[in-house]
């Protein structure tokens, strides 16, 4: 690329002592003001800067990218640019000034000597002696840089030199973090005003009152033989699996529009613990496992562990990158049913302000003393309660 030859180059070069002294500071400091680019890679402003680097043998640079402007928005925004930063003779600024009322003559003087930074009645003399010699229209009216057709914002894009990348892009993070955590905070509040508004009966299931669900349903144990039946050993009836699917749907369900459901399934019950979210109105987004550490008993294979199933409906917010819990916990099993305390505290730390309900709450589950002295957490089930006056 010739940079005399430039579309966009409005300036002329700079003296030879100016730019001695701007290659200076480069060898010493680096590009110091990011180089301006079009879309196609024209420079729009940093000519000079960007000859010096060439010169010296530099391949990278900071740079702005400019998106969707016309070749004379570009002129003019590289005039705001350059009157910005230089100290001008007075030839140069009447030349930026006969460049900007050729590409803009509706705009008025006071707006393009607001732009450029120059009196208002030099920018009228200059248009004056355009219009004498017939290179700008005569025009009845003018805009104000305030008029109705405001000028469209620019779309601009920061890249940084090599060296920087690593900061420019940790610093996108932490913006998109920031976004995120904002989002997040906003829904949360909105979920929570609407689980207010649902309805809790004392021993009735409460009915769109909890954005946050917790299950462990009382699933039928598969019989090892006629006559010992299927429930041998459990200290709570089973229920069917149409009667769990049946449980909490249409408008009977506990949960609010938007919510999250975690649910306890064991590896034989897989299938049946996916639809049963599906007929609670959940979608399965995820699992963790608990390592029960003992191995138990199994037909297929020796049961060591549990899932617990993660589903959402409605526009459940995800969660902050960074704040999720590992996908495996081990912990050695204790009495029949009763879950490590870790689950449910990670529940208590991922949403600590929302209401929770925990369904089928076992009078062993002494596990949640530590986490439901806060308040947020309610229990429905046929022990509910029992442990301690919940």
């Amino acid at each position: 690329m010739t940079l005399q030859h430039s579309p966009f180059q409005v300036m002329p070069p700079p003296s030879a002592e100016d730019r001695a002294a701007l290659e200076e500071s480069i060898i010493r400091h680096g590009v110091l003001t990011p180089v301006d680019y079009d879309e196609a890679g024209n420079i729009l402003d940093g000519h000079t800067r960007v000859e010096i680097c060439e010169s010296l043998g530099l391949v990278d640079w900071p740079r702005f990218i400019r998106k969707g402007l016309d070749d004379a928005e570009k002129r003019t925004l590289a005039r705001e640019l350059n009157v910005a930063r230089r100290h001008l003779t007075a030839a140069q600024k009447r030349e930026l000034i006969e460049g900007q009322l050729r590409d803009t003559p509706s705009i008025s003087s006071r707006a393009i000597a607001a732009m450029l930074g120059v009196n208002d009645k030099t920018v009228t003399k200059v248009r004056d002696r355009l219009i004498a010699t017939a290179e700008i229209p005569q025009l009845e009216t003018t805009e104000g840089r305030d008029g109705k057709e405001r000028r469209r914002p620019i779309r601009t894009a920061f890249l940084p030199e090599a060296a920087n990348v690593r900061e420019f892009m940790s610093t996108a993070k932490d913006i998109r973090d920031r976004q995120r955590e904002h989002s997040r905070a906003v829904r949360t509040d909105l979920i929570k005003a609407i689980a207010e508004k649902g309805t809790v009966t004392a021993g009735e299931m409460p009915v769109a009152a909890f954005p946050v669900i917790y299950a462990d349903p009382p699933w039928e144990q598969e019989a090892y033989s006629d006559e010992t039946g299927q429930d041998r050993g459990l200290s709570y009836p089973a229920m069917p699996l149409d009667d769990i699917k049946a449980l909490c749907t249409g408008d009977r369900s506990p949960a609010t529009r938007d919510a999250i459901l975690l649910l306890w399934v064991t590896a034989s019950r897989l299938k049946d613990g996916l639809d049963v979210m599906e007929a609670w109105g959940f979608t399965y987004k995820s699992h963790v496992v608990w390592d029960k550490v003992n191995i138990g008993l199994g037909r297929w294979v020796r049961d060591r562990h549990e899932l617990l199933l993660i589903g959402t409906r409605g526009n459940f917010p995800g969660l902050i990158p960074g704040t999720q819990p590992h996908s495996l916990y081990s912990e050695t099993k204790d009495r029949h049913s009763v879950k490590p305390t870790w689950f449910a505290s990670q529940i208590d730390r991922l949403w600590p302000d929302l209401p929770k309900l925990e369904l089928f709450q076992r009078k062993d589950s002494l596990h949640f003393a530590d986490v439901r002295l806060n308040g947020t957490w309610s229990f429905w089930g046929f022990e509910a309660g029992s442990a301690d006056g919940a």
